[in-house]
């Protein structure tokens, strides 16, 4: 199988300027992510798709393929993964006539990923690649979100006020199902499902659980 890991990383952060390339722990964040997709032994190809020159050639630099830089148009904050997903599929078809089977759809803002449990995903994976549409690593929550709150004028609402009777937000934890949060660890889509749909992942996503694992959003994440 043509197996090619994606790192989506446009230039326009609010939370931190130029976050994809703020260095974390002595390189620029996402020569982490290049360095853990170069070291899979699974993935063929390790690709960057960027709106920035800045980051095109700090890739290039990283040991990644950059060979275009993504339009703005699908750059923006409101612009989805299907954007960027459909758009390499479709320039690797044209300029290559490459179409590949899967890509790992690595986050730059998960940098603390280890090699065995990164490539531990993708064989989980391709053991089910008939069962599912996509894959997500999760790591299992402490706490169900039916005990979690929004603040509305100072007062706490529960997120389920219109579907849950009582103060269900006060019974213990074990009384719910065990919830699972996606962390970036390693996802992967399939390009023969997605070009063909308006999702990326549609409703068989494969589930594969993993530690928890930093995501880096904001300075004080940097911090840590």
């Amino acid at each position: 199988m043509k197996i090619i890991a994606v790192i989506p990383a446009r230039s326009g952060s609010k939370s931190v300027k130029n976050k994809n390339i703020h260095i974390y722990k002595k390189k620029p964040l996402i020569f982490h992510s290049i360095k853990i997709a170069l070291k899979s032994k699974f993935i063929d190809r390790v690709f960057v798709t960027t709106d920035s020159k800045k980051y095109q050639k700090l890739s290039i630099k990283f040991g990644a393929e950059a060979p275009f830089l993504r339009p703005k148009k699908i750059s923006k904050d409101n612009s989805s993964d299907l954007d960027w997903a459909k758009h390499i599929v479709n320039y690797l078809k044209k300029s290559e006539n490459y179409f590949p089977d899967l890509i790992v759809h690595v986050r730059p803002t998960s940098p603390n990923r280890k090699i065995g449990i990164f490539d531990q995903g993708i064989k989980f994976f391709l053991r089910n690649l008939r069962k599912a549409n996509a894959m997500r690593s999760v790591s299992k929550m402490n706490q169900p979100p039916q005990k979690m709150f929004m603040l509305k004028k100072n007062f706490l609402v529960g997120h389920f006020e219109n579907s849950l009777k009582g103060e269900y937000f006060n019974k213990p934890r074990q009384f719910y199902p065990s919830s699972y949060m996606p962390n970036g660890y390693v996802d992967i889509i399939k390009p023969s499902y997605f070009m063909k749909k308006k999702s990326i992942m549609g409703k068989k996503i494969l589930g594969f659980v993993t530690p928890e694992i930093l995501d880096i959003d904001t300075k004080e994440d940097f911090k840590l």
